[in-house]
Order: structure tokens, then sequence, then C-alpha cells
């Protein structure tokens, strides 16, 4: 079901097209709204529908299994920790269902700069940056040159 947004609730902040993952949501430069510009291309990951604080997004259901006169309606409830939906038949029936909200909060996760330069040598590594400390893995095995000639040497020549 791919999304479309209620001009009348957004703001323009920007959030959704900030997280699309597809690259479809933008802003209009005439009505300063976020729009869905491909719906067809929609991944259906709803994550413009969790990060919009507004409630200005909605899904349209596929004719196929919700046909005309039906409605959907996705709100992100933060401090309940949930997106819930609503979905309304046509027969005046009413189903609600929630998931919990497992994205992290705006400006919560570091940005490279934050992070302290890798040591000297590192870049001669098999390790990227901060990932031992990352993983709480401790030290990483690595295999050196000669010992991996010496695997793929053994491997070969098994047979």
């Amino acid at each position: 079901m791919p999304t479309f947004v209620y001009m009348t609730a957004c703001d323009g902040c920007g959030h959704c097209v900030d997280i699309c993952p597809s690259d479809i949501m933008h802003i209009d430069p005439v009505t300063r709204r976020a729009v869905n510009i491909e719906p067809n291309f929609c991944w259906e990951c709803y994550s413009c529908v969790k990060a919009c604080p507004q409630n200005a997004i909605d899904d349209r259901g596929y004719s196929d299994f919700a046909p005309m006169g039906h409605k959907v309606r996705v709100l992100r409830e933060p401090e309940k920790g949930v997106i819930s939906w609503r979905l309304k038949f046509r027969d005046g029936r009413e189903k609600h269902f929630e998931s919990p909200i497992r994205t992290t909060p705006w400006d919560s996760i570091q940005g490279p700069a934050e992070y302290d330069p890798p040591p000297v040598g590192m870049a001669e590594s098999q390790k990227l940056a901060h990932e031992p400390d990352y993983l709480k893995a401790g030290e990483l095995r690595t295999i050196t040159k000669d010992k991996f000639k010496k695997y793929v040497w053994e491997e070969q020549h098994a047979a």
C-alpha cells in the first residue's frame, strides 16, 4: 500500500524526505509540502509514516483486497511507543492494530565526526574504524596473507 500525504496536515518539515530509502518523498517547491512523487516505486516500509511528527502520511489500500469505500489510517503515537493502524471497512466494521516503533529517535545516533579519529595504522587493518568497540567483541581475529594462501592451497589440493 503506497503512501500519500495529507497536504492540510503536512508542515513541510522534511523528516519523510530524509528517511525515505527509495528517495520518492520530496518537498513540493510550490506548496512547500511533502509529496510521494512515484507511488509505484514505494517500498512500503512506512519509514515516512513512522517519522512524520504531524501524522500527515497515510497509505492507500490496493483495490484487489481493499474495495472502494474503505479507509486505512496510520497514526504514529510516540507517547505510547507504537504505530497504530485503523482499518474501516465499507460495512462499518473497524479493525485496530498496533506495532512497536523500533526506529531510533532523531539525533540519537552519533555521526562520523563525533567519533575519535581511528588509530594510526588502522588503514592497514582488515577492521573498520571503531568496529570492535561497537560490536563489544574484543579483539577480532584476522588471518595473514601467508596463512590465507596456505589454506586456499590446502583446500584446492585436498582431493
